[in-house]
């Protein structure tokens, strides 16, 4: 008897996406606290206006919102919005900080996930912020595809 695979949580920050340009991409792990892993496992996490700093050193995740759970004892309730750890090599670490530095890149979280050893990371990338005419671009872009794939479908059903 085979056993089934779990269907893996994946939170995705669609906003980093419309508002950047990607360049490069980075897997962190995160440093939590008490039931924030539960409450992650019952999707109780904002990523949308997330962002990366590098500080003295160390990368930390802000702004990133974890609600508690209803379960979680009072006494151990971390604060939601708290700074988040991340954790990386000094290499890659390094590798960021002289790119934020002298290109004016900045970090932005894309997505958190479970990986295939159960493990909380959080998918980091390094990105150029996009000006108003690339947004209108990439949304009329989005509309196309969207309205092709109906049009192939529909033709395809008729």
């Amino acid at each position: 008897m085979a056993k089934e695979k779990n269907k893996r949580l994946e939170f995705k920050n669609k906003k980093a996406l419309h508002d950047y340009f990607i360049l490069d991409k980075y897997e962190a792990g995160i440093e939590l606290q008490g039931s924030e892993v539960k409450a992650i496992r019952a999707s109780r996490i904002n990523l949308k206006d997330s962002f990366i700093r590098i500080i003295k050193g160390e990368v930390f995740l802000l702004n990133m919102h974890i609600s508690h759970l209803d379960t979680a004892h009072s006494t151990f309730r971390p604060d939601e919005m708290r700074p988040r750890k991340l954790l990386l090599h000094k290499k890659e670490i390094s590798k960021l900080y002289q790119k934020v530095s002298k290109e004016g890149i900045t970090i932005v979280p894309l997505r958190l996930y479970f990986n295939d050893n159960n493990k909380i990371k959080v998918e980091i990338a390094t990105a150029q912020g996009k000006k108003l005419y690339d947004k209108r671009e990439s949304l009329k872009e989005a509309n196309l595809k969207r309205e092709s794939l109906t049009e192939l479908k529909n033709f395809f059903k008729g």
